[in-house]
Order: structure tokens, then sequence, then C-alpha cells
């Protein structure tokens, strides 16, 4: 796991470097800010999305085991499920509001 958010940041910052050459050449300044502003917002995004469905295998795996013991629990482990998928929708909203303010 480790080894796959190594090369997801390897792989933003050559596509930073690679956006930021031929902005610099475009518009300078304003090419540049909005490159960034695409950019934080895939990061918002793309981990908070990793974040969250590394949460719900967590959280499913253990409901899934509690819930072979007894199964009176499967009402009570819905919550938990909700609560980490919630973690990508703040993930979305954040990169909403990057793209929308100036």
């Amino acid at each position: 796991m480790k080894r796959l958010i190594i090369v997801l940041v390897l792989v933003f910052a050559a596509a930073s470097l690679t956006f930021a050459q031929e902005a610099a050449g475009a518009n300078g300044a304003a090419a540049s800010t909005l490159m960034w502003k695409y950019i934080s917002a895939a990061l918002a995004v793309g981990l908070s999305c990793i974040a969250g469905g590394i949460a719900v295998g967590q959280i499913g795996a253990a409901a899934m085991g509690a819930m072979s013991e007894n199964p009176e629990l499967s009402g009570k482990a819905l919550p938990y499920a909700g609560l980490a998928e919630g973690i990508c929708l703040w993930g979305f909203l954040v990169a909403l509001l990057i793209l929308v303010m100036n």
C-alpha cells in the first residue's frame, strides 16, 4: 500500500512539472495558478476516495466477522460504513470549493 502511495505522488509530481513547463510559455502566472487548482482538486478527491475505500474495507471485514457470530449486529454496522463513505464526499466538496473559488 505504501508503494502505491509513493507511485501516485511521483506521478503527480511528474505531471505537475510537465504542465508547469507548458504553462510558463503560455500565460505565465495565470496558467500556473489554474494548473495548481486542478492538481489540488484531483489530490483532494483521489486521496479521500482511497482513504474512504480503505476505511470501508476494514469496516466491512469487521462487520462481516461480527455478523457471523451474532446476526443481530447487522443494523449496527451500517452507520459506520456510511461514515467511512462520507470521507469521499468531503473530499469531493473540498475539490469543488477549490475549483469554484477564485
